[in-house]
């Protein structure tokens, strides 16, 4: 048992603390849309019900959105792009091992089912990891507009005017500028990282080059 919570440790923290926030959201965030339906004379609603609520759905997803949406693009643009220095970045003439055709490999013994089979299911399972998260990134997507609609309409109510239809959403500066502000700092943060490890070092962290590294090392 402690071996199994030691080999997953990592992605048991992520996803703890991932709980532990997600709670957090959701209990502050039910607190400030109460204060606010007070204030409009509106009822006050449940935890449950908050949960269905365009305040919670929106505010959710278009974070959810940038996050799937850097992460996809990082795993894509690193296929061909490189930052020489940095642990993050292939080195400049390629990676022997991760730009490997498996398909020229002879000893498959151990390698996943897909790889073995060939075909459609290795095309499928070599592009998996960014297809998966292109995938989140337009489910997060569709919820944030769907949510946001949602929420942009009550507002809409509440002053008088009319409610909008989720694809009308989309065409308002409101759903832009709310993607636009997370999809930037998505981008800076991984931008910063990518030069960061260049010059800089986390001694014992994968994220990092060994502290002995010349700044002119590519890869981790």
């Amino acid at each position: 048992m402690f071996r199994r919570l030691r080999d997953n440790s990592l992605s048991i923290a992520m996803f703890g603390l991932f709980g532990v926030f997600l709670v957090g959201q959701a209990l502050t965030g039910w607190n400030a849309y109460n204060t606010e339906q007070r204030e409009h004379l509106q009822p006050a609603v449940g935890l449950g019900n908050y949960l269905s609520t365009g305040h919670f759905v929106e505010a959710t997803f278009e974070n959810w959105e940038s996050e799937f949406l850097q992460m996809a693009s990082y795993v894509l643009l690193t296929i061909w792009l490189v930052q020489k220095g940095s642990s993050e970045s292939k080195p400049p003439g390629g990676d022997p091992a991760k730009d490997a055709d498996p398909r020229s490999v002879s000893d498959l013994g151990q390698a996943p089912g897909p790889v073995r089979r060939g075909g459609w299911q290795l095309t499928l399972y070599e592009n998996s990891l960014g297809l998966a998260l292109a995938l989140l990134f337009v489910l997060s997507f569709a919820l944030h507009a769907l949510g946001g609609a949602r929420e942009y309409s009550a507002e809409q109510v509440a002053h008088g005017r009319q409610a909008v239809s989720t694809m009308e959403f989309v065409t308002t500066s409101t759903f832009w500028f709310q993607s636009f502000q997370n999809w930037q700092s998505e981008f800076v943060a991984v931008g910063s990282i990518v030069v960061f490890t260049i010059f800089l070092r986390q001694r014992g962290s994968p994220e990092s080059k060994p502290v002995v590294a010349s700044h002119h090392d590519t890869g981790g």
